[in-house]
């Protein structure tokens, strides 16, 4: 029997990388899959591949940063799959802009996409979770929010590091309604992201990781579908590195 036979997964940015195999993992460990992107187009073209193989993925557009938009897809989730028994948060946006050259409106952007996209989603799932007194709540932060951007602008770092006080802070909060939060930092992964550096960039982050290689993104959805197995059920506040070794504490 897989580990979440029965369970009902949310997964935003289930169009990028990481978001799709993410989506692909949780449904191949036997969970009903809404998988949901502002890319519309491609996460439809997500769940329609990963429904062809027998699995029940269903594909909508959200905006994460628009509440109506994600009240209306976490009621969906409890209407088509009577439940949501997990809520993965992968949505976010990538910013390189020198700290000296950030602007507000950037600067609100980031934060908006990757940390008040964040918010949104556990807030509604929460409604339902509650309740039920059971359910996974894991979020996709970065090794930037740890040790800074080493690519990646302040603001971006700036948003994964509130992400992990945020996570801990609501794993102290519903803990005793059986709800777990955690998050996965992950390191330098071979997604679209990544393959936007230049050759020189990659090199030097590649001496970097102490395993030689750049993750994949299946090494990231393997990490969440443990976390949001029956087998991670006394974890919680947690974060699990998934970067090769490039940072340890």
């Amino acid at each position: 029997m897989a580990l979440l036979d029965g369970r009902v997964a949310l997964v935003t940015g289930a169009a990028g990388g990481i978001g799709s195999a993410t989506a692909r993992a949780l449904a191949e460990a036997g969970a009903r899959v809404l998988a949901t992107d502002v890319d519309e187009a491609r996460v439809l073209q997500v769940a329609e591949g990963l429904s062809a193989d027998g699995r029940e993925v269903v594909g909508r557009h959200l905006d994460v940063t628009h509440p109506p938009e994600v009240e209306a897809v976490v009621y969906e989730a409890v209407e088509r799959f009577g439940q949501l028994d997990i809520l993965v948060n992968i949505a976010g946006v990538l910013d390189m802009t020198p700290l000296d050259q950030l602007t507000p409106e950037v600067w609100d952007r980031v934060l908006g996409v990757n940390l008040k996209g964040t918010l949104l989603p556990c807030l509604a799932a929460m409604k339902v979770m509650k309740p039920r007194r059971q359910g996974r709540i894991i979020s996709l932060g970065s090794m930037a929010g740890q040790v800074g951007g080493v690519v990646a602008g302040a603001n971006y770092a700036a948003a994964k590091a509130g992400l992990f006080g945020f996570s801990k802070s609501l794993a102290r909060e519903v803990g005793s309604r059986n709800i777990t939060v955690n998050c996965i930092a992950p390191g330098f992964i071979a997604t679209d992201m990544t393959r936007s550096l230049t050759e020189k960039q990659q090199q030097y982050l590649m001496q970097q990781i102490p395993l030689g290689r750049l993750g994949q993104p299946e090494d990231v959805a393997s990490a969440v579908a443990f976390i949001a197995s029956p087998a991670a059920g006394y974890i919680t506040g947690a974060t699990l590195h998934v970067n090769g070794g490039m940072f340890m504490d």
